[in-house]
């Protein structure tokens, strides 16, 4: 099998800027798109959001970025998958739904939920840590959500939506799930897992991977980082990848 599978990431984390996303979208000949927005953070204060409104528990900038890239995905015919959920992924995905027909786009939206878990916890239950305290002694609890895999979000990517919506999850796994889904890797193959983990790590905060982490300036000066490029990554049905950006953005991509 020859094919190959282009990921892109479209975010490293909640408040990352879109208009590399924007770029990456309409230029980057995408298969899919991954917007990884989400942290232990993040995931906390959207919970605490929720509490406070229950309709404002999925990410602030959602409206926003899918306003922009959803156009983008049905012309160029990628999917885009994303934590976005955050709190509230039904929500999320209603809300999607909803710009979708605002934006007269035919966008089928899949929700992966279950990951919170608070309901599931007793303020008597003990922590894992050392000294073993009841839940209780930590104050209240607003937050607990259990991370799905790449497993999880095999259903929503068969079901062929064209915008899958999750909460907590793996940060790479929003990487791996689609190329477990494109070539059928059987999910005890640990060496092809490990290989799409390895690039779902490299991809997941975005822009980083293009010099973000390298640059220092006057020491290790990367070209451009005013409109650092977002990267994209072609993947093979053994997990091989080679990274890339957009001919002409910011940032560098270079052999060790």
């Amino acid at each position: 099998m020859n094919k190959r599978i282009r990921i892109g990431a479209g975010s490293g984390f909640q408040g990352d800027r879109l208009e590399p996303a924007v770029i990456l979208a309409s230029q980057g000949e995408l298969d899919y798109l991954a917007l990884e927005c989400l942290a232990e953070r993040t995931i906390a204060l959207a919970q605490l959001r929720k509490l406070a409104d229950p309709t404002t528990g999925f990410d602030p900038l959602l409206e926003t970025r899918m306003r922009a890239l959803l156009p983008l995905a049905v012309r160029h015919r990628f999917r885009i998958v994303t934590n976005m959920g955050a709190a509230d992924s039904l929500g999320a995905g209603r809300r999607v739904r909803a710009l979708a027909k605002e934006l007269g786009l035919a966008v089928r939206v899949a929700v992966v939920s279950g990951d919170d878990v608070l309901d599931l916890l007793h303020p008597a239950m003990r922590t894992i840590e050392a000294r073993g305290a009841p839940l209780s002694e930590y104050g209240t609890l607003v937050s607990a959500n259990a991370y799905f895999g790449a497993e999880e979000m095999l259903p929503a990517l068969a079901s062929g939506a064209e915008v899958i919506i999750t909460g907590r999850v793996a940060d790479p796994s929003l990487f791996v799930a689609p190329l477990v889904h494109e070539f059928g890797w059987p999910l005890d193959d640990w060496t092809r897992l490990g290989r799409g983990t390895a690039i779902g790590h490299l991809l997941e905060c975005a822009g980083q991977v293009t010099g973000g982490y390298f640059a220092e300036p006057g020491l290790k000066d990367v070209p451009n980082l005013a409109q650092l490029g977002f990267p994209w990554c072609d993947v093979d049905v053994d997990g091989n990848g080679v990274l890339g950006k957009v001919a002409g953005t910011g940032g560098a991509i270079t052999l060790a």
